[in-house]
Order: C-alpha cells, then sequence, then structure tokens
C-alpha cells in the first residue's frame, strides 16, 4: 500500500530509506541481514517496490550464483585442500618476508578461485601455526593475510559477491554480463601490486603485539584452573556435575574429576560426587567464591614446605610459572566464531554448549583481551576467540555445526582429504562452461554445486551450512532497493550532482570520486550492499557523461572490496580481529596506504583495458 498522504517524491522516500539501513548498517546493533529485510518491508510498504516484486531478489541470478560458490568453497576446505597447503607453507623456515609472502600469495590465488572468506578460513588456522612455532607476533601476519583476501577476490567473477552484483547489474542493462575472467586484466595486476606493497612495506604499519602468540597470552590456563575438594559437609556431595550447575545458576566448566587417582574428563563423569573428589576446573576470583559459598567448594590448601626446601621450590616455581596445569585427558582447543555462527549473539546457556555438543566453555577472548565477566553472560560475538574442552573424538563435528574455526592444530584434523581430485574437475568444468558460453554463472556453478553433492564431495547438511544465511537475505533484500533507487530518479539525482560537480573536469576525476565514495561505503556497510547501490549511480554518471558504462561499473567492483579501513567493512577483517589481538583503530593504518596504492594502480589500469 503506498502512501499517498506523505506527498512525497519516490527518490524523496527511497533517500530516507537507504539513509535510516545506512545508519542502521553504521550503529551495528542489528544484524545488517535483518536491516535489509526492514529496508525492504519499508520500500513496499512505501510503494517503492510492488509488493509481487519484493521478493524475487531470492531468485535473482547473483544470489544464487553466491550460494553455489558457498557450497563450493566447503566442498574444497573438505576435499584436503588446507592439509596440502599447509604442508607446503609452514615450510618456509624462519624469515618473516617469506612467511608473509606464502601466506599472502597463497590466499590471493585461492580468493580468485573461491569465496575469499573461505579462503581465509582455510589459512587462518596456518598463520596461528606459523607464528607458534616461529615465535611470531601473529599481528604481523593476520591482517595481510584478511587484506590479501579481498585483494584476492578483485580477480574473477567467483571472487567476491560485489563481482558478481556488478556483472549481473551490467547483463540487466546490456544484455550481456561480464565473464568469468573480464574482471582479471585490472584485478590481477592491482592484486600483485597490493601484495607486493604488503610484503614489502605494509606489514610494518600494523601493530605488533610483544611476546609469544596472542592467544596464548589470552588464554594462560595455569593461572586460571584451580583444584577444588569436595568434603562431607559439602553441599555438592551427591550432585551430579548437571546438578552441581542448577543449583548455582552458572555453568562454571569442570574440566577434570580426580577420584582415587583415577582421573575423568568433566564431559565424560556422569556419576555423583563423593567425599573426597577433586574437582579440576577453570575459574575466577567471583566464581570462587560462588562454589564456596553456594556448594561449599573450596580450594586445596598447599602444604608448607620444611625452611630448607622453600628456595628450590622457589626456583622451580619461576621457572613453571608459564606452564599450564597437567590436563591430560583433556582436549583444550582455540577457535574463533566466524561470521556465519549459530553462536553469534547467543549466550552458553541458550546454545546448550555442554548438553547439545559436548563442548565447555573455558574462557572468552575479545579485542584482544580475555574477557572477565560470567560466562554465562557472554553473547558472543564474530570474531571472539574461545578456549573449549570437548571429547576429542566429537570436537571436530562439534566446531562445524557451530561454524567456529580452529585456530591451532592441536592434533586435530578437520579436514577430510578425499574426492581431491573430483571437486577440481567439477569445479574446472563449470569454469569452461562458462568461459565458452555454454551456461550462465548461475546455472554452471548451481550444477557444480549440486554434483559436488551428488557424488559425496560435500554432505548434504554441510552444503546447506556452507550457504551464508545473512549475506543471502542481504543480497536478496537489498536487490529491489537498489533498483528502486534507479526507478524513482534517486540514481539519476545523485549522478546529476556529482557531474554539476565535474562538469569542468575530467571524466577521470569524477571516477576518482566514484571510487572514494563505494570504497568509503564499503567500509561502513556489507561490501555487497555497497555495490547494490553503487551500481546504479555509476551507470546514470557515465550515461550523463556520454560515455561507456565498462569503467564505471568497474570502478565500482574494485572500490566495492576495497574495505581496508574498519574491521567491520568485510567479513575477513571481523574473522582476524579476536586472534590478531586488534583494535578497531588499528585496521586505518595499513588500510589508508592500501587503499590509496589501489587507488592509483586500480584507475589507470580501467582506463587502459575499459576506455571511454
Amino acid at each position: 500500500m503506498a502512501w499517498d498522504s506523505l506527498r512525497l517524491a519516490p527518490s524523496t522516500l527511497v533517500f530516507m530509506v537507504l539513509g535510516v539501513t545506512l545508519i542502521a548498517f553504521m550503529w551495528g546493533r542489528f544484524r545488517y541481514d535483518l536491516v535489509a529485510l526492514a529496508a525492504l518491508l519499508g520500500s513496499v510498504m512505501l510503494g517503492l517496490v510492488p509488493a509481487d516484486d519484493a521478493f524475487k531478489g531470492f531468485g535473482h541470478p547473483a544470489v544464487i550464483t553466491v550460494a553455489a560458490v558457498l557450497v563450493l568453497s566447503r566442498g574444497f576446505e573438505r576435499s584436503g585442500v588446507v592439509d596440502i597447503i599447509a604442508n607446503q607453507v609452514l615450510r618456509v623456515g624462519e624469515r618473516l618476508l617469506l612467511q608473509l609472502l606464502a601466506l599472502v600469495g597463497t590466499v590471493v590465488v585461492l580468493s580468485g578461485m573461491m569465496n575469499n572468506v573461505g579462503a581465509l578460513a582455510l589459512l587462518l588456522p596456518v598463520a596461528m601455526r606459523l607464528a607458534r612455532e616461529h615465535n611470531t607476533s601473529p599481528s604481523l601476519l593476520l591482517m595481510p593475510l584478511a587484506f590479501g583476501s579481498l585483494l584476492g577476490g578483485l580477480t574473477t567473477l567467483i571472487g567476491t559477491p560485489p563481482n558478481i552484483i556488478i556483472a549481473t547489474y551490467r547483463g540487466s542493462v546490456t544484455g550481456e554480463s561480464f565473464g568469468m575472467f573480464s574482471f582479471s586484466p585490472v584485478g590481477v595486476v592491482v592484486a600483485l601490486i597490493g601484495l607486493a606493497f604488503i610484503v614489502l612495506v605494509g606489514w610494518r604499519l600494523t601493530p605488533k603485539r610483544s611476546g609469544q602468540a596472542s592467544t596464548e597470552e589470552m588464554f594462560d590456563t595455569a593461572n586460571y584452573l584451580v583444584e577444588l575438594n569436595v568434603t562431607e559437609a559439602s553441599k555438592a556431595n551427591g550432585l551430579t556435575l548437571q546438578q552441581l550447575h542448577d543449583e548455582l545458576e552458572e555453568t562454571i566448566p569442570v574440566l577434570a574429576v580426580v577420584r582415587d587417582d583415577d582421573r575423568r574428563a568433566g564431559y565424560n563423569f556422569h556419576g555423583v560426587l563423593k567425599e573426597g573428589d577433586i574437582l579440576l576446573l577453570e575459574a575466577g576470583p567471583d566464581e570462587l567464591k560462588l562454589l564456596e559459598d553456594k556448594v561449599g567448594l573450596s580450594a586445596i590448601a598447599e602444604p608448607e614446605e620444611p625452611e630448607e626446601d622453600q628456595e628450590q621450590s622457589d626456583d622451580m616455581e619461576k621457572g613453571d610459572e608459564r606452564q599450564p596445569v597437567d590436563t591430560e585427558g583433556l582436549q583444550l582447543i582455540e577457535a574463533v566464531v566466524r561470521n556465519d555462527s549459530i553462536m553469534v549473539n547467543r549466550s552458553v546457556r541458550q546454545l546448550r554448549l555442554n548438553q547439545q555438543f559436548g563442548l565447555h566453555l573455558v574462557a572468552v577472548a575479545r579485542d584482544g583481551g580475555r574477557l572477565k565477566q560470567r560466562l554465562r553472560d557472554i553473547r558472543f560475538q564474530t570474531g571472539d576467540v574461545l578456549l573449549l574442552q570437548g571429547s576429542e573424538n566429537e570436537i571436530s563435528e562439534s566446531l562445524s555445526t557451530l561454524g567456529c574455526l580452529p585456530l591451532a592444530n592441536r592434533e586435530l584434523n578437520l579436514g577430510q582429504p578425499r574426492k581431491l581430485a573430483m571437486s577440481i574437475g567439477i569445479f574446472a568444468l563449470a569454469i569452461m562452461a562458462m568461459l565458452f558460453d555454454v551456461l550462465p554463472a548461475a546455472v554452471a556453478m548451481s550444477t557444480a554445486a549440486l554434483i559436488s553433492l551428488l557424488i559425496g564431495v560435500l554432505p548434504l547438511r554441510e552444503g546447506y551450512q556452507a550457504i551464508d544465511g545473512p549475506v543471502i537475505v542481504l543480497l536478496a533484500a537489498m536487490l529491489p532497493v537498489g533498483e528502486a533507487l534507479e526507478t524513482s530518479g534517486g540514481a539519476k539525482i545523485i549522478a546529476d550532482a556529482l557531474l554539476r560537480f565535474g562538469v569542468e573536469w575530467p571524466v577521470i576525476i569524477s571516477l576518482v570520486g566514484l571510487f572514494i565514495i563505494s570504497m568509503l561505503l564499503s567500509n561502513v556497510v556489507n561490501n555487497a550492499a555497497a555495490a547494490l547501490l553503487m551500481a546504479p549511480i555509476a551507470a546514470s554518471l557515465a550515461s550523463g557523461f556520454d560515455v561507456s558504462m565498462d569503467p564505471f561499473l568497474m570502478v565500482v567492483a574494485v572500490s566495492a572490496s576495497c574495505a581496508f579501513l574498519t574491521p567491520i567493512g568485510h567479513q575477513s577483517n571481523t574473522l582476524v580481529l579476536g586472534p590478531g589481538g586488534y583494535r578497531f583503530g588499528d585496521y586505518w593504518k595499513l588500510g589508508l596506504p592500501l587503499s590509496l596504492v589501489v587507488l592509483a594502480v586500480a584507475i589507470p589500469m580501467i582506463l587502459w583495458v575499459w576506455p571511454l
């Protein structure tokens, strides 16, 4: 129903909707898919989008292509690619420049052939292991790795959603989309020069966190693991661990129960506690007080030592103060919460981590530091680093289901090195079908994804899990809103304003302005949303100058992927925020110079490959 009583021009209403939407994106209080869906429904109610067309975006070729690429990317993850890559990259030695070249160069190549977030997910554990083995601060490796994944996405159609969106938009306007490698002449040059800048200069601009890998500092379990004794008078005497948690009204992870020198991991202890049992658990001062007040558990006092042995004991403590408490029989692993994780904005209690997934949450780190609040009160965010305990046989599947990425290989093999040749062959056939115009991108990629599922390269359940729901909803919802910006005349109004500003200047100045606007927008909203909004403006601007639309669309494609200034501009940036120990203001120190390098290289290359 159109609100005719408002008596406002459609373009004005579009600007109002987009203004509120952009503010909500930047605020970050609500997930971007919910914001996009609200923008779509608001546009329908205001009469800007016909009700019958409201959900056509879910069948749009760009949305289908992105979903299919996500499925294929997950297939690469399971086919053993990560093990092959890790074995090669880990051979580079101790020189930091070689480590950077191996990691960033590999992620650039992979990001051109698969979703760039998926490529980063493959190499993040490798980078963390490299940092640990060579005593390198992970902050020097992870931000370059994330930025490299963005650069690699510029090289092909399927490397990043903005390329798919721009290609599809061109097809809707001219009847012919950009092809698989239409982006390569510009994207490859930009990626190579960006890679050289990062490896030779840029890494020096990243913050160096002192000491060992940041997660070692955040999770020094020796300082937090304590032993509590169950006495005859303890209220805990006769309770199961679940009843103990219910009594405390908080899940404090019991890592192990020791009874008569027999040690059982907490997840595997199903009986009742008895007098003389010793509980090994992770707790701070507040939790210790809670345990003593509510269930009568107190820390075991250390026996006094003879005076002559005190000096020797002190020396031993100094030498071992950084060593963790004996955790034999326990499986501890560090993992980062991915952007598509079901944990985001939910608590331990809501997720039922222990009951449903067999996992104990030991600690959470965010923004480079360990969170001190009660575990039950924490609502997880993308990029949080978790210290988890669980069964070695089940933790792999649990992490995959939750959407968490392990940060180091601790005898845990998440990859399944099988059917690698079939996975690569199916992908190659899809690329050939696109190159020779046998099938459009959406059909070719969907067919490849279907075959991968049918022959078992990827289980069907994981195939559905691989489809990033929030991104799909964002694209499907914002596509009609982007069309409304064009059909209402809003895109032409913006283009006319840019034309008036640049009428006395060469067209290249307008291209630079378009690049900067798109780049800044992509740093505060999702890069796909930035491409959706800027594509019709770019087309209107080209029409106003009466020149080819292609260089303007290419500028949007490149600039929408240059989200180097903030951790929220792209999922890759968010994914390394916690593991790297970064803060919000760290990103622009490398991101701004890199953005200027990309701008200086991309504009001349675009004008050379795609002349006006």
